[in-house]
């Protein structure tokens, strides 16, 4: 398994926002991460990326634990944070470089990666621009592109194609469609036609604690449709699952 949570819990100033979360990711799947505002899937994908330690219950990526061996685990992930910001003075090759570098990779390979990985999704004419000066959808894609740069085995993703519009959004889940047979994708996303149409896999959380986690196909009503269950199961709106 590339992905394994453990009994994950993690509690903020006493309140619990993470309750005994267990799953396991093997490669070939795109796995949808859904719940309603609130419900732990955000620090739950922290924990597995090993940037926010639980306080009960472990994690490991690729076979290696997420705490104790922190360093190895990262080299096989590709993280994307809800909400990404920061390094608003460089420009997107340099945030990239910067990336690159801390991976390992230098001169010629890093440069190659880098063009690479604008190219896939779009992003070579953003290169030379400061990310301060973009808009959201552009600073999006220059972050999800370091999560993609060194190709890892793992992405863990929080709600990829916020920002990003229709175009964007659909060329987007057209990439991580085609790289689904060598990763395992962990994807949070709000928008529930999103996981309808890309996800093989689904877990939903509710109050911190996994609700359901089944192969899309026996949660989706005779339509096809997320909806419904997806209510049932977390009392939220069927229409978005933030």
């Amino acid at each position: 398994m590339l992905i394994e949570a453990f009994d994950l819990t993690r509690s903020f100033h006493g309140r619990p926002a993470v309750a005994g979360v267990s799953f396991a990711l093997g490669q070939g799947t795109i796995t949808g991460f859904l719940g309603a505002n609130g419900a732990g899937k955000s620090t739950t994908m922290r924990m597995l990326a090993g940037y926010l330690a639980p306080d009960s219950g472990s994690a490991r990526i690729a076979g290696y634990d997420v705490v104790r061996q922190r360093l190895a685990a990262r080299a096989q992930l590709g993280y994307l944070p809800e909400a990404a910001a920061g390094f608003s003075e460089l420009t997107v090759r340099e945030l990239l470089m910067f990336a690159a570098e801390v991976r390992g990779l230098r001169g010629r390979e890093r440069d190659a990666r880098i063009d690479r990985t604008a190219e896939l999704i779009d992003l070579s004419s953003a290169l030379d621009d400061v990310i301060g000066s973009l808009s959201k959808g552009w600073r999006q894609r220059a972050w999800l592109a370091q999560a993609l740069l060194h190709d890892p085995p793992v992405l863990i993703l929080d709600e990829p194609t916020d920002g990003l519009d229709p175009g964007q959004k659909s060329h987007l889940r057209s990439v991580l469609s085609e790289m689904r047979s060598g990763k395992a994708i962990l994807m949070s996303t709000h928008i529930l036609e999103e996981a309808e149409q890309l996800c093989d896999r689904l877990i939903v959380m509710s109050a911190g604690r996994v609700v359901a986690d089944a192969p899309r196909a026996e949660l989706v009503d005779e339509t096809g449709r997320l909806a419904a269950t997806f209510a049932r199961l977390t009392g939220a709106d069927g229409r978005a699952a933030r």
